[in-house]
């Protein structure tokens, strides 16, 4: 199967509507109709309100424009933007890093707070960060799995070398440079880090869990399906393989991780702390 789809999935006169930008949008839509669901069932007995999600996807919309933007540049092609500096605002012709936006969206977060000081009251910065954290995380994943259904359409990211005898569902990227077959990364990345992890995000998103668990769970949980799924993808050519033979996306997946299990770990003891203090 040959990959060449048209980009431009309608005409507005002039203007084009790409399907990379339609997918972007649905994530932002999913995140909006999965956060009222989550309201309506008593997040934090109503700690949010509506009108509190609208301006949290307002700044998770700039989060993740703005951080994976910037991730993109600033890891993956530090050298060609800084000589194409006008580029660096053509978000239409792909070139977003998760990382990059994780940040973003971390930092955008953070801003949200410290504007809406009625949120969670009565708390310590860093245990509101983690409450909103948790709520979020269940919620980014549909966005993973359009963001790489877009990544297919266009005919980037694709997967390395194979052959139909080996993967009988391999496919061809003519964008690639070469007409070998070669595995759709894309899809296993929307399969495993859209469908699999929004799964076991809602799965544990239902459990009483210490404040900041379900954060860590989708750390570990993306980077552990990032890391191994990279294995079965084309490095960029302006980079290859890095450190260790990894690329650079399993060297960013990897803190990841680490990040997460000691959030997982640092949160459980915390819990146990209280429930100590409770009892005494």
């Amino acid at each position: 199967m040959i990959i060449n789809f048209d980009p431009v999935a309608l005409w507005l006169g002039p203007f084009p509507v790409r399907w990379y930008g339609l997918m972007y949008l649905a994530g932002f839509i999913c995140f909006f109709l999965l956060g009222r669901k989550q309201l309506k069932n008593g997040f934090h007995k109503n700690a949010l309100k509506v009108k509190d999600l609208e301006d949290l996807l307002f700044y998770g919309v700039l989060g993740v424009l703005f951080g994976g933007r910037m991730g993109y540049v600033i890891f993956y092609n530090p050298g060609y933007f800084s000589q194409n500096p006008f580029s660096i605002f053509a978000v239409w012709e792909g070139g977003m890093s998760f990382h990059g936006g994780l940040i973003g969206v971390v930092c955008s977060l953070v801003i949200f707070l410290v504007i809406k000081k009625n949120i969670f009251i009565k708390k310590n910065f860093f245990y509101r960060t983690l409450l909103l954290t948790d709520f979020v995380a269940p919620l980014v994943t549909p966005g993973l799995f359009f963001g790489r259904i877009g990544n297919f359409i266009n005919g980037e990211l694709w997967g390395r070398i194979t052959t139909y005898e080996a993967v009988p569902w391999a496919m061809i990227f003519p964008l690639s440079g070469t007409l070998d077959p070669r595995h759709p990364s894309q899809l296993y990345q929307a399969f495993s880090e859209g469908l699999v992890l929004f799964f076991v995000m809602l799965f544990f998103s239902k459990r009483k869990l210490p404040t900041g668990t379900l954060s860590g769970i989708f750390l570990v949980g993306y980077g552990t399906v990032r890391f191994l799924i990279e294995f079965f993808r084309e490095p960029d050519s302006f980079l290859g393989f890095l450190s260790f033979n990894l690329s650079m996306g399993q060297l960013l997946s990897a803190p990841l991780v680490a990040s997460g299990m000691l959030l997982i770990l640092v949160s459980s003891r915390e819990h146990s702390k209280n429930i100590q203090k409770r009892s005494s």
